[in-house]
């Protein structure tokens, strides 16, 4: 999953960002005004966007009224300082799906980022099952056939996204968009070695069945890949 902040108090944006890294597996970007957040809202596929409201060049409001008029329907997170409920109202007539007051608790941010993300993708169970394999994207726990298997982070990155898209055809550079964020490096040939490690996590047979490779295309989590 990939997450954009635009907040302009960057220790904030710091301490969030890392947040959603280590304890939600998250690639992440941060936009320090209003007219970076908006250019990257508009051309980079997102999860989520974190959105203050009071920022230089751009306001929040301005960034999300720019991005709803454009058809996008990426979840939006305010966070605000301002406690007028004028604000609030704004945002959510612009077309914001959810709000937080700073300060904020960390743990209700990354609850209702997760809520968020897997609303997006009409995925509201916090439990994603695909036949054998069970994701529980609360604890970012993995089971096949009710036993415990350990993935990396990036692994469960990878699986989760293909949860989330279940009995879709996904294809690598969609995939690469997910993995990481704006400046991260990477092999041309990432996304097939983490395939092939997940693959060897889930087990043979579990794989062999439900997580195939459609040739010359992409992948598919469960579904027909015929």
């Amino acid at each position: 999953m990939r997450v954009l902040i635009i907040e302009d108090e960057a220790p904030l944006a710091r301490s969030v960002a890392r947040a959603l890294r280590e304890e939600s597996s998250y690639a992440v970007d941060i936009a320090l005004n209003g007219e970076d957040g908006l250019h990257l809202a508009l051309t980079e596929p997102y999860d989520l966007v974190l959105l203050d409201l009071q920022l230089p060049k751009l306001d929040g409001l301005r960034v999300l009224r720019e991005v709803r008029a454009r058809g996008s329907r990426i979840p939006v997170l305010i966070l605000t300082a301002r406690d007028l409920k004028s604000d609030v109202v704004s945002g959510l007539d612009l077309g914001a799906d959810d709000y937080l007051t700073k300060p904020f608790d960390i743990l209700e941010l990354l609850a209702r980022c997760r809520a968020l993300i897997r609303r997006g993708y009409d995925r509201p169970d916090p439990i994603l099952r695909c036949g054998a394999i069970e994701i529980d994207t609360r604890a970012r726990s993995v089971r096949v056939s009710g036993k415990r298997v350990e993935l990396s982070a990036m692994e469960y990155r990878l699986l989760e996204y293909l949860a989330l898209r279940e009995g879709e055809l996904v294809t690598r550079e969609e995939i690469e968009t997910r993995l990481y964020g704006q400046d991260a490096l990477h092999d041309s040939n990432v996304v097939e070695v983490h395939i092939s490690n997940l693959r060897k996590r889930l087990g043979p047979e579990v794989a062999h069945s439900a997580l195939r490779t459609v040739r010359g295309q992409g992948y598919m989590l469960g579904g027909d890949a015929e």
